[in-house]
């Protein structure tokens, strides 16, 4: 296998803070010679933990660029033990686009692991990643939201796992970083995802979803700031007290939870996320919008609990996720 191209321009191993690019040489149209610049920020004091830490792993989900800006514009070494590595755009050309997928190969970057560092420029990314960082990492943090097209309560989750003594550790970091709620999540499309990636390298990992819409709010962005934080102390690379908060803790026990629209149209949202769920309640209609006179396609929820996401956009196709019903432990 040829090796990937991806070169840093910045060192992985050197004390003191370095801010830099993972260069990633594209020819096209606009530039024979030319490169994907993905932003990278490696902040090193001696021995301990590695923390890799990431966002824009879709292109349209702003709190972890955000957050992650802020915490390498800010970050000393003299707070750390450790190493801390910062990617708050990974998906760097979907990020700039504002889109979830890349416009490059239309790659999207959480279901493109392991990679390969001859395909395109999402998959090599990925490969970079699966190869080079993932394996550095002691811990990974992955910001997510819902994007363009979803809407959450915000939460931080970890994944049910074959070694019970890795998702132990994966669960007491998502707890650690405090969101307002506690998931344990089920992925209904988990092939090639970052965190399968990172799980099966034997690493704690922590993902979000902190909102939607494809935009971030001064609420999620000050979880996004004080999760970070946390996750870091918990991970023993900062010193200092975590900062906790009341959390409600959400399962995911089946594939119960998702409502899928089978119909195209109009959503009437008939709850709120956050707000409670009997099974069998209305969590939403779809109207027709070709014509009048056409009474609405009820949704009901499979089970009880409360609204944890739901679509974002008003009008919906058929085969797209419209609600999901959370339990809450």
């Amino acid at each position: 296998m040829s090796a990937n191209p991806i070169t840093p321009t910045i060192p992985f191993d050197e004390d003191g803070v370095h801010h830099g690019f993972l260069r990633l040489p594209y020819s096209r149209d606009d530039s024979a010679w030319g490169s994907v610049m993905i932003p990278i920020a490696v902040i090193q004091n001696g021995e301990g933990p590695t923390a890799l830490l990431t966002g824009g792993n879709h292109g349209d989900e702003y709190e972890g660029p955000v957050a992650l800006q802020d915490l390498a514009l800010t970050l000393s070494p003299g707070e750390i033990s450790g190493r801390v590595i910062i990617v708050p755009a990974f998906n760097y050309p979907a990020f700039c686009a504002g889109s979830r997928t890349s416009p490059i190969d239309k790659g999207n970057m959480n279901r493109s692991f392991p990679g390969r560092p001859d395909g395109t420029v999402t998959e090599k990314i990925a490969h970079y990643f699966d190869t080079v960082l993932i394996p550095m990492a002691d811990i990974v943090l992955d910001f997510h939201s819902g994007g363009k097209t979803l809407d959450f309560v915000p939460f931080a989750s970890a994944h049910v796992l074959d070694d019970q003594n890795q998702q132990d550790a994966c669960v007491a970091a998502v707890r650690a970083f405090n969101a307002p709620y506690t998931a344990i999540m089920l992925e209904i499309d988990n092939v090639g995802m970052y965190d399968t990636a990172v799980e099966q390298q034997g690493k704690v990992f922590v993902t979000t979803e902190l909102g939607g819409g494809g935009t971030a709010t001064a609420r999620s962005i000050a979880i996004a700031r004080k999760g970070v934080r946390n996750v870091l102390r918990h991970a023993g690379i900062m010193a200092g007290d975590i900062t906790l908060e009341p959390t409600v803790s959400l399962d995911m026990p089946d594939g119960d939870c998702f409502v899928f629209s089978e119909d195209e149209g109009m959503i009437e949202p008939v709850i709120d996320l956050g707000e409670k769920v009997s099974k069998g309640d209305v969590v939403a209609r779809v109207w027709a919008t070709g014509k009048t006179g056409v009474a609405p396609v009820e949704y009901r929820a499979k089970r009880s609990g409360i609204l944890m996401a739901r679509h974002f956009p008003g009008l919906i196709k058929s085969g797209d996720c419209l609600a999901v019903v959370a339990t809450v432990v």
